[in-house]
Parts: C-alpha cells; sequence; structure tokens
C-alpha cells in the first residue's frame, strides 16, 4: 500500500499532464488544442516548483527532456512515424511543442522515484551499459535505413545488467530488484500509457488514422539501459496497423479520406470516415471488405 502511494506521488505529474489531455479533449476550447495544452504544462510545471512537489534541479532536468523531446519529435514525425492531427500556433515542423512535456513527465518521473524510495544501483557496469544505451538511440534513427537492431540490442542490455540490481526504500524496510525487471516493468507502464495518450489523440500511429486501436505490443521492448524509454517508437515507420504515414501537410490531415478497399468485388468498394476527435470511428469490417492496407508478411 505504502509503495503504490510513493509510485503515486512519483507520477504527480505526469498525472497532471493526462488530466490537461482528458480535459482538452472532452470541454470546448476556444483556442487550439495544442497551444491550451502548452500552456496548461507551462503552469503545471511553475505550480509543483512553487509548491515544492519539484526543486529548481528537478525543473531543469525536466525543461532537457523537454529538449531532448522535442528533437526527437520532429525527427519521427519528419519520416511519418506518428502524426499529430490538429493545427496550433506553437506548432513547429508538425509537431506542437507541448508534446516535449510527455518527455518530461518520464523525466519528473525519475527525479521524484529516485528522491522518495532513495534509489541506489549496485554493480552497475558503466561502460558496456552506455555503449548498448548509444546502440538503442542510434537505431532509433537508423533502422528506417538499415535492419532494426532492437531485438538484439534489448539481449545485450540484459545480459550486461545480469548482475546489477536497484535498492530502494518503503518505510523502514530496503527492498532490492533486478535493474533489468525495473526497466520491464517500465515498459509495461510506459506502454499503457501510450494507449492512453492516443485514445485522448495526444498523437496517432499510422493504423490509427481512421480507428483507434491498441499500440503494438512491441513497446514495452524499448526500454533500454539507458533508464528510460521516452521514445514513442510503437513499431516506429510501420506502426501498429500499416505503413508510416505520409509526409503529407496539416490540411491533409484533417481531410475526408476515401480509399479504394483493396480485393474487393466490381464496382469497386470505398471506405469514408472523417478523421474524428475520438478515434472511435465507426468503420464496418466483413469478409468481403478487404483492408484499405497492403499486406505486411512480416508483421
Amino acid at each position: 500500500m505504502r509503495f503504490g502511494w510513493l509510485e503515486s506521488q512519483s507520477c504527480a505529474f505526469a498525472i497532471g499532464v493526462f488530466a490537461g489531455l482528458a480535459l482538452a479533449f472532452v470541454v470546448p476550447l476556444p483556442v487550439a488544442r495544442y497551444d491550451a495544452l502548452l500552456v496548461w504544462c507551462v503552469l503545471l510545471t511553475l505550480g509543483f516548483w512553487a509548491a515544492g512537489l519539484e526543486t529548481w534541479r528537478e525543473v531543469l532536468v525536466i525543461l532537457a527532456f523537454h529538449a531532448l523531446g522535442l528533437g526527437l519529435e520532429s525527427f519521427k514525425v519528419h519520416v511519418g512515424s506518428w502524426v499529430y492531427p490538429g493545427d496550433a500556433v506553437t506548432m513547429v515542423a508538425g509537431v506542437p511543442l507541448f508534446s516535449g512535456f510527455m518527455y518530461a513527465a518520464v523525466g519528473s518521473y525519475i527525479c521524484q522515484a529516485w528522491r522518495r524510495f532513495d534509489l541506489r544501483v549496485s554493480h552497475y557496469p558503466a561502460l558496456p551499459v552506455t555503449l548498448v544505451a548509444i546502440g538503442i538511440y542510434t537505431n532509433f534513427f537508423t533502422h528506417h535505413w538499415i535492419p532494426d537492431l532492437r531485438v538484439p540490442l534489448a539481449l545485450a542490455g540484459l545480459w550486461v545488467l545480469r548482475r546489477c540490481a536497484v535498492h530502494f526504500t518503503v518505510g523502514d524496510a530496503r527492498y532490492r530488484m533486478p535493474l533489468a525487471l525495473s526497466f520491464l516493468l517500465i515498459g509495461f507502464f510506459l506502454w499503457l500509457a501510450e494507449n492512453l495518450a492516443t485514445l485522448l489523440d495526444a498523437w496517432r500511429y499510422p493504423g490509427q488514422v481512421e480507428v483507434w486501436e491498441v499500440v503494438h505490443t512491441s513497446k514495452p521492448g524499448r526500454v533500454g539501459p539507458a533508464g528510460h524509454d521516452e521514445l514513442r517508437a510503437g513499431r516506429d515507420g510501420e506502426g501498429p496497423g500499416g505503413p508510416a504515414l505520409p509526409r503529407a501537410g496539416r490540411a491533409a490531415r484533417h481531410a475526408l479520406r476515401t480509399s479504394p478497399l483493396v480485393g474487393t468485388p466490381v464496382p469497386a468498394v470505398t471506405s469514408t470516415c472523417s478523421t474524428s476527435r475520438t478515434g472511435l470511428t465507426d468503420v464496418p469490417r466483413t469478409w468481403r471488405t478487404a483492408s484499405a492496407m497492403p499486406f505486411m508478411p512480416w508483421m
């Protein structure tokens, strides 16, 4: 019970970000949704500092994660790994500035958990972990052009961390856990957060453009020895339901989508649906209606 309470306190900033996403999803706003979310997250950061929930050092960590996140988002949106379904004044190259706060929420959790649980790591192999982490982040970019190495890199990460443990305090008791297991658990909860965020239309993967669907389960495998997985990759360039999104302009992302369904009898059948805010548009599927996505044998 006490462990759960400490975890919820460590997730306070992330909970605040999700509260803003939920409010912006259901409440009509006089300004663009992403602009309102940026203001919300800035006020949230200042409020946490004013209330003593974050120190200045932790605020600087949040800002560093925000800057890192914007850089990664710019690249991934550019190559079509996911898309932000909306316009905003505070949008640069298709990426709303608020999106960096989703990375900042991970940074806040790390700072809060480290302080509240008095975390310590034993038998930490710094050099091997650093090399694997560099490989993971490099693969995050390069797998769009060369073979994806995430599986061998994940196995390498588990190997170098096999003797490493994280020690934490709950009440008066001291506990320990394999560090690799903690990364897997963090990856699982980040996968749950991905599903909730995409359901609230924070962003969309290719397979979620017309109808929301569960984020691909390869997500937990993205947790690496760097200690976090702020990289919202899903299956990066492929997405859970199809190929990467084209680099279309903002207007195209709002347009009515009409496309012929492959393999249907003559006359050709088309699927017409609006990319509504909820992402829960009803699209009938029968055995006679083929998917609009091309066949992908590696899926």
